[in-house]
């Protein structure tokens, strides 16, 4: 059986009085594939930003290997092997690729600042592994051909590429990805689907997907968790999830068609 990796007990959030997220349990384990959807403000992202550390919840325990993180910075988080993508992009547009998926791997170099900006022995080691490291994590998203272009002259799918490569580059056990296949186009989410599904099997990476496009999160993971106004409404396998009548109601609408999706 697979061992729990990051859990979350009765966990809520709320934003001057409007609830984003109330008394939510969520489990994810080692080398799994979980979707996480709902309509648009049913807290998704706002669950993410939790288990990172961008927000503290109000209430409730946020574990991750055991450990509690509920009041941990980003970066604290990042360490024990957490780490995401972003729902809106976040690059630097005046660097290249290489150097972007870099910074993911930066905050893991143990150089003291001085030695950085004095250029020591140490801190060019440093810089070479990161440099490895992140054009290995670029090979891996296929953009390894870009690495010395600007941030700024890629298409918004390869930027979601080379926001995936930053989050993988620290090699890290669990990702949380915010909209991945946002941007990208037809046989490219079937592509990242294969990809993130080969990771977690071979690797042995959990993912939590948070996506709008159902036919890859029913694709992919062997577990989908649904959110309604904050509110976990339906768990389970893509099957279950897809003939549930509280789900076809809350975010699939009334009318089935395929995965369920609402043909208004």
């Amino acid at each position: 059986m697979s061992a729990k990796l990051l859990e979350l007990k009765r966990v809520s959030k709320s934003f001057g009085g409007v609830v984003a997220v109330k008394n939510l349990d969520l489990e994810l384990n080692e080398a799994e594939m979980v979707g996480l959807i709902g309509p648009n403000g049913s807290g998704k992202t706002v669950t993410i930003n939790l288990c990172t550390g961008v927000y503290p919840p109000d209430s409730g325990i946020i574990t991750f290997k055991g450990i509690p993180i509920n009041g941990k910075k980003p970066w604290e988080i990042s360490k024990l092997g957490l780490s995401r993508t972003f729902q809106t992009i976040r690059l630097w547009n005046k660097m290249t690729v290489l150097e972007n998926v870099m910074i993911g791997y930066v905050r893991f170099m143990p150089a003291h600042f001085l030695e950085a900006v004095v250029r020591t022995p140490r801190a060019r080691f440093e810089e070479r592994k990161a440099r490895e490291a992140a054009f290995q994590a670029l090979q891996l998203v296929g953009m390894a051909a870009f690495a010395d272009k600007l941030a700024e002259d890629l298409s918004l799918g390869q930027q979601r590429l080379v926001e995936l490569a930053r989050a993988l580059v620290s090699q890290p056990t669990c990702v949380l990805l915010d909209e991945p296949a946002a941007g990208l186009r037809g046989e490219l989410v079937v592509q990242l689907g294969h990809f993130l599904h080969r990771l977690c099997k071979e690797k042995r990476t959990t993912f939590l997907i948070v996506e709008h496009r159902i036919q890859l999160v029913m694709h992919f993971c062997s577990r989908i968790v649904v959110l309604n106004y904050g509110e976990k409404i339906a768990e389970g396998p893509p099957e279950a999830i897809k003939n549930d009548e509280q789900v076809i109601v809350a975010y699939l609408g009334r009318r089935r068609g395929e995965y369920g999706v609402v043909r208004e």
